[in-house]
């Protein structure tokens, strides 16, 4: 039975979510993951991230009118991406999850630095199919280890020079596979229980209630004062949970 404290944190953490991914069309997954990992062990906040990112994320997926000429070009990234999230959701057994926590912090980290410094790297055309393997291995790792969906995928889309609508979709496209991928491995790796289902299909309404939400406030708030508050907020949150989930496991050996 998950305690009452659980689904209060759970309740407003996706709530907080929803809200920033109704914004900027992104950040769901890492920012539940993030605020989630503060209170609870992260395979749980891995499997209680599952509904509401794969139902908000079918949404965004689907709905642009480029879904058939964003996959045509992103397929390869998309394949490798979901074809190794297995690969990384082995260490959730064989490394210490304190450690994981800590990888976790480090993706926001990176994730936060690269974002507030503006960088963009560009991916060539020709060079688009290798790349988007490479990267969606990395990628496909890093999911299965952490959770988070962003490191480097959304430096590959973003890198690719999609249309910001093409982008969303693109974005939506990589998190909906991700996230169901995610489901088999934690599945396969006994991490999911019913009552983490039960409070995973909860959180639906608050991220969407927090969507809809969001999206009233791109209209009144300028996107990239959103962007720099919410970075440098995940910054500081990376760094909280890279130190303090660091001397959590110095102190366990």
């Amino acid at each position: 039975m998950i305690d009452y404290y659980t689904i209060v944190i759970a309740v407003g953490v996706f709530t907080i979510a929803g809200t920033v991914k109704g914004v900027l069309g992104l950040g769901l997954p890492t920012i539940s993951l993030a605020l989630l990992t503060v209170a609870i062990d992260l395979p749980s906040a891995m499997s209680i991230m599952l509904v509401p990112s794969l139902i908000t994320n079918i949404w965004q997926a689907v709905i642009g009118g480029n879904f058939k000429s964003t996959l045509i070009r992103i397929w390869p990234f998309i394949l490798f991406a979901f074809g190794t999230i297995w690969i990384g959701a082995l260490f959730l057994t064989r490394i210490n999850l304190f450690l994981l926590s800590s990888l976790l912090g480090g993706v926001l980290i990176v994730y936060s630095v690269l974002n507030l410094s503006g960088f963009r790297f560009v991916v060539e055309a020709r060079n688009e199919f290798w790349v988007g393997g490479l990267l969606g291995c990395i990628n496909g790792i890093l999911t299965g280890m952490t959770g988070s969906f962003v490191v480097p995928g959304i430096m590959y889309l973003q890198g690719i020079n999609l249309k910001r609508d093409a982008l969303i979709q693109a974005m939506g496209m990589l998190f909906t596979v991700s996230t169901f991928a995610l489901a088999l491995s934690l599945q396969q790796n006994r991490f999911l229980s019913f009552n983490h289902g039960v409070l995973s299909c909860l959180c639906l309404f608050p991220a969407i209630v927090g969507m809809v939400i969001g999206q009233k406030i791109r209209n009144k708030l300028p996107e990239k004062t959103f962007r720099k508050v919410l970075f440098s907020s995940l910054l500081v949150l990376g760094v909280y949970l890279l130190v303090v989930k660091l001397s959590h496991y110095v102190n366990h050996i």
